[in-house]
């Protein structure tokens, strides 16, 4: 498809990482392309020091909930930098794919607690965090799993919420397109990343499917981050 083909959603294609029986050496090789192809586009970097570090205390920890971690790096990531600035902040990344939980387990140890389990589970247990966020999720989901997401994100939530994820534009489906056709036969980075790409939201559109309460925004280059704030009293 090219990228003529983005007037509307793909809400019916089924990404090839998703599969069960999909090649493992491909999906391995993927889950480690993450690392790259997020530090390039997903923008972590600029709302963890605009969003999250005004919420991170050094003398306080602060709890955090990466729902759906894929390759683990964005919460390796964020322990990271809360670490070099000093700050406190104890993670717990979630999936429900027993893949991404074998994956993370071969890295070495970042002091996150990463777990095989969905949104749904944790609030169930009545488990309660400071932040909870996501990567590339929300174009995963149809409107009533988003609309559970959501739901979960409130209720596992004291603060603040960040779903951040793809906006849906051609300029960026034909730069990925390009910046990714190497690695077409090693990996699903290329054919998922353009699916995820046809798959996701514009503004408008992620605005029409939230209630009032959430806020949708704009984030270079072509993202969409969905949040929702709790005012602190």
């Amino acid at each position: 498809m090219t990228a003529k083909g983005l007037s509307r959603r793909d809400t019916q294609s089924r990404e090839l990482m998703d599969e069960p029986d999909c090649d493992p050496d491909k999906l391995e090789r993927t889950y480690r392309q993450f690392t790259t192809i997020n530090r390039l586009v997903s923008g972590w970097r600029r709302i963890y020091c605009q969003r999250l570090r005004p919420q991170l205390s050094g003398n306080r920890p602060t709890s955090l909930l990466d729902v759906g971690f894929g390759g683990g790096d964005i919460p390796r990531a964020l322990a990271r930098w809360a670490a070099r600035d000093g700050l406190s902040l104890q993670i717990t990344a979630i999936d429900p794919d027993g893949r991404a939980i074998r994956h993370v387990r071969q890295l070495p140890d970042a002091g996150i607690r990463f777990e095989q389990a969905s949104s749904a589970d944790l609030v169930a247990r009545g488990d309660r965090f400071d932040v909870v966020i996501s990567n590339h999720l929300l174009h995963h989901l149809d409107a009533p799993a988003l609309g559970s997401l959501l739901d979960d994100s409130v209720a596992l939530s004291r603060h603040l919420v960040v779903h951040n994820d793809l906006a849906r534009g051609r300029a960026g489906y034909r730069l990925y397109a390009a910046a990714t056709l190497p690695l077409a036969r090693g990996s699903f980075v290329h054919y998922d990343g353009l699916l995820s790409i046809r798959r996701s939201y514009r503004r408008h559109e992620l605005r029409a499917q939230v209630p009032p309460q959430w806020s949708v925004e704009a984030m270079f280059p072509q993202r969409l981050l969905l949040t929702h704030e709790r005012l602190v009293r």
